[in-house]
C-alpha cells in the first residue's frame, strides 16, 4: 500500500475532552491535571517539536500521556519514527494501542498503517481493519484511502470485493486532499452518482462508506 503524508505528523492540539486517567481508583483519576494545564504543557512540547528539540518534546509529552490522548499519539508516532528517543515500532504500537481504544482516530489510523505494513513484526490486515473502519467513519483521509484499497482488492478475502463501497471511500479521501485516491477514483470510473436526500436505504455520512453494497 502507498504511504503519502497526508496530514500534518504532528497532533497540534491538545484533546482535553477525551483526557483521561490510566490509573483508575475508587475516588476517580487523582493524578489527571486540568483541561487548561494540560493544554499549556502540550503546547510547550509543539513549540520544543518546531524547534527540532524532539528529545525535550518526547519528554514533556510523555509526563502527560497518561492524562492526554494527543500526547500520548504524539509519543507513539516519535517512537515509530526515533525522534527524541531511540526508534521502537514494538513500543510505539503499544502506545497507540491505548490511544486507539479511547477512540483517538488519528491513533486508529497510525496504528492501522503500522499494521498493514508490519512495522513491528508481520502485517496484520485483520486487526488493522477494525481501526480503519473506526477511523474512517471519523473521516480520517489515510485510514479511507488505506480501506478503500481493501474493498476494491478484496484483501485476500478479509472483506467483500466491492467498487461500490471502494469508490464512496477514495471519493471521500480524494476530497480532503489524498493524491492517490483520487488517481484510483478515476482509474475505478470517477465519483459515483449522488443519491437524492432521504432516499429510502441509503445511507448517509462517512458511515455509508463503510457498508457493503449488496450489488456485487
Amino acid at each position: 500500500m502507498i504511504r503519502t503524508p497526508l496530514l500534518p505528523a504532528l497532533l497540534r492540539a491538545s484533546a482535553p475532552a477525551l483526557a483521561f486517567c490510566l490509573m483508575l481508583s475508587a475516588g476517580g483519576c487523582a493524578s489527571a491535571q486540568s483541561g487548561p494545564q494540560l493544554a499549556a504543557i502540550f503546547d510547550t512540547g509543539v513549540a520544543a517539536y518546531d524547534a527540532g528539540d524532539y528529545e525535550k518534546a518526547f519528554k514533556i509529552w510523555s509526563s502527560i500521556q497518561d492524562d492526554d490522548l494527543a500526547a500520548m499519539r504524539n509519543v507513539a508516532m516519535m517512537l515509530r519514527k526515533g525522534q527524541g528517543t531511540p526508534r521502537d515500532p514494538k513500543k510505539a504500537e503499544d502506545v497507540y494501542e491505548v490511544a486507539a481504544q479511547a477512540g483517538l482516530p488519528t491513533a486508529q489510523a497510525d496504528l492501522a498503517d503500522m499494521l498493514l505494513k508490519g512495522e513491528a513484526g508481520p502485517p496484520d490486515p485483520k486487526r488493522a481493519l477494525p481501526l480503519l473502519e473506526a477511523a474512517a467513519a471519523a473521516n480520517h483521509p489515510l485510514a479511507q484511502y488505506e480501506l478503500a484499497q481493501m474493498f476494491e482488492t478484496g484483501a485476500d478475502g478479509l472483506v467483500p470485493k466491492d467498487l461500490t463501497v471502494a469508490r464512496r471511500l477514495y471519493d471521500a479521501a480524494a476530497k480532503h486532499g489524498v493524491t492517490q485516491a483520487g488517481e484510483r477514483l478515476k482509474a475505478l470510473g470517477g465519483p459515483l452518482p449522488a443519491e437524492p436526500k432521504g432516499t429510502p436505504g441509503v445511507p448517509s455520512a462517512s458511515t455509508a462508506t463503510l457498508k457493503p453494497s449488496t450489488a456485487r
